[in-house]
């Protein structure tokens, strides 16, 4: 038997962070999929809803999924290639971490 190694592809995603204040953004993003419910944000995702709490990311997938992510996982796992600070377009700008 022959044990084959792999790498993940690198892939782009877009996400935007559930701020608690930001419903009306998510639910655009997301095309009307992010909406609340019992005074949660829930994301309807291809495996049913899923419930985000405030901090978490809301990311849309290489196939227009839409699905939350923690926020150490989104750390541990993507590079924010944008920069946050809306109006900035500089490459290498200071407000990246």
């Amino acid at each position: 038997m022959t044990i084959e190694e792999f790498v993940a592809k690198p892939v782009t995603i877009r996400a935007i962070k559930w701020t608690g204040k930001n419903l009306q953004e998510i639910v655009q993003f997301t095309n009307g999929l992010g909406h609340m419910s019992n005074g949660h944000l829930v994301i309807e995702t291809r495996e049913g809803s899923s419930r985000a709490a405030i901090g978490d990311w809301i990311a849309c997938g290489t196939q227009g999924e839409f699905y939350p992510i923690k926020p150490d996982v989104m750390e541990a796992k993507y590079l924010m290639i944008t920069c946050p600070v809306e109006g900035c377009h500089e490459e290498n700008c200071e407000h990246r971490a």
